[in-house]
């Protein structure tokens, strides 16, 4: 199979989302030396404590190559798209992806209309994802450096995107691309900490929302049931807890319970032993497939409803209402509504997803 991000002739031009770090500067680097022209550009979309140090990191970065570089502030979508949709989730008893949200409907949308607007065709991220074609249709493969492998936030992009998107750090390990930055001269860059987590609430979700939400949308204090509906304790409200977590409970019993439903009517939180949380089967909603024809009735698909869960096969049938039915050829624990699922073929190539009800 081929993959790619070049194929291009000299001096094309490319509309490159830099946010500062790492990878998205030794994207810079591996784009000018295919012979790219490339222009950057960083989004604002949340800025912790008022910091903008990313924005200086980005503009000295392009400075130093050389190449042109905007800034887009998209805080006030940022924050009706994604960080809405993060509350509103978790206040419906959800467990959100807003990683997932933000790349599929956010990040490369604003990058192909600023491309646009630019009269560039082809736009990058520091993605590590790959790109393969298969006769007339793109899809994202993955990454050389499987740890680091980030397909699995790409499911939602359509052709429109796919066809445009490349993806410089595909073929190349996060020691590699240290490396490679730190033989240009960029002892900065090559050393720049991972992100962790989400961006706008990196270590700890719950003290987000309680300062972001109004305490009269919160629901107080609630109980932990036990299957059969008998009191196990008292938490701290259901919008602090996620299908499938065993930590931070609060409480203490002879034997390791895990959260299996969380009530938003009653405000009850039931707890189980891990062997009651796996199911078989999983609907999705919002649903993209590049290729219904590889994904619908066959018997070769995999599915992972976590960036680094491991891969299920399945059955995929689309329903009357619209709906995929996924049937898992072996149960799988914790399938929490509001999550994604994304689909794969045996050689590890993104067919879609889409988001469990």
């Amino acid at each position: 199979m081929k993959y790619y991000f070049c194929g291009m002739k000299s001096k094309e031009r490319v509309l490159l989302g830099m946010s500062g770090g790492t990878d998205s500067s030794v994207a810079a680097m591996r784009l000018l030396d295919a012979g790219y022209e490339v222009t950057g550009v960083t989004f604002r979309f949340y800025e912790v404590d008022g910091r903008t140090e990313y924005l200086d990191d980005a503009r000295a970065l392009a400075a130093r190559l050389g190449i042109e570089h905007v800034t887009y502030d998209a805080q006030e979508l940022f924050r009706e798209r994604i960080i809405r949709y993060f509350i509103d989730e978790y206040l419906a008893g959800h467990t959100p992806v807003p990683c997932t949200l933000c790349n599929n409907e956010l990040k490369w949308a604003l990058l192909a209309r600023i491309a646009d607007e630019k009269g560039i065709y082809w736009i990058s991220t520091g993605h590590y994802a790959r790109k393969a074609l298969l006769g007339e249709q793109c899809y994202i493969a993955p990454a050389s450096d499987r740890d680091k492998d980030q397909t699995f936030f790409l499911w939602g992009l359509k052709q429109d995107i796919l066809q445009r998107m490349l993806l410089p750090m595909g073929d190349v390990t996060k020691e590699e691309a240290r490396a490679y930055a730190a033989g240009r001269g960029f002892a900065r860059v090559a050393s720049k900490k991972d992100s962790i987590g989400v961006c706008f609430c990196p270590l700890d979700y719950r003290s987000f929302l309680k300062r972001e939400v109004p305490a009269e949308r919160l629901p107080g204090k609630g109980l932990f049931i036990g299957e059969k509906g008998e009191i196990l304790g008292r938490h701290e409200g259901y919008p602090f807890y996620t299908i499938g977590q065993r930590r931070g409970l609060g409480i203490h019993l002879n034997r390791a319970v895990f959260v299996k439903e969380v009530r938003t009517a009653t405000n009850e939180v039931v707890l189980a032993p891990l062997a009651s949380l796996y199911k078989d089967e999983m609907l999705l909603k919002d649903w993209n497939l590049v290729s219904e024809q590889r994904v619908l009735g066959m018997e070769t698909v995999i599915v992972k409803i976590r960036y680094r869960k491991q891969a299920n096969r399945c059955r995929v049938a689309l329903m009357a209402d619209g709906c995929l039915r996924v049937s898992l050829l072996e149960p799988l624990e914790a399938i929490a509504p509001g999550q994604a699922a994304a689909f794969y073929d045996a050689d590890g190539l993104l067919l879609g997803g889409g988001i469990i009800l």
